[in-house]
């Protein structure tokens, strides 16, 4: 049995979740979501709790209940709590801008880069060198983030580019001639 699958998961009260033979449904005040579920996994709703059990004993569908409780619960703290990431531009130079569904970034090329975020994601800059990503989406505020910093990931030597706000960057000792 999935050790994940095990735990049941407790939905707040200001969420609502609606469950189908193939797809369950989740509602809060942050928004709505929904997950299709592949007829290998059983969903039970017992008052404020879900509970997830795989409907065979095949190896994968036990492996699908965990990752289906996994989701549903990201789903359950999306909506009602929210998902953020937050990166950081180290270099001389580097700004970032936000402007309603898009993000300015210059990143030492020659040009600025405009960077459209995806419906349901917002972004905020409290200083040139902050980006803080919102979403209900854990998945896809993750995707943004990492596309973000694609552009100019952290180099080695100086540590320059944008990286992640709790990311360690390990840095590399110059060449010695």
């Amino acid at each position: 049995m999935s050790r994940v699958a095990n735990n049941p998961i407790v939905v707040p009260e200001k969420v609502e979740v609606t469950l189908t033979e193939d797809n369950v449904s989740i509602k809060g005040p942050l928004g709505e979501m929904s997950q299709d579920l592949k007829g290998q996994v059983e969903i039970k709703k017992e008052e404020n709790t879900l509970l997830f059990s795989a409907k065979e004993s095949t190896k994968h569908s036990i492996a699908m209940s965990g990752t289906i409780r996994a989701l549903v619960q990201n789903m359950v703290l999306g909506v009602s709590v929210g998902f953020e990431k937050k990166l950081q531009l180290i270099g001389v130079g580097y700004k970032a801008q936000a402007q309603g569904n898009k993000i300015n970034l210059e990143l030492g090329f020659s040009h600025s880069i405009t960077h459209a975020l995806p419906e349901g994601v917002s972004a905020q800059t409290p200083s040139q060198t902050e980006i803080i990503l919102k979403s209900s989406d854990k998945q896809v505020v993750g995707q943004v983030a990492a596309e973000i910093r694609a552009y100019r990931p952290p180099e080695p030597y100086k540590g320059k580019g944008v990286r992640y706000v709790d990311e360690h960057v390990v840095m590399k000792e110059a060449k010695k001639a």
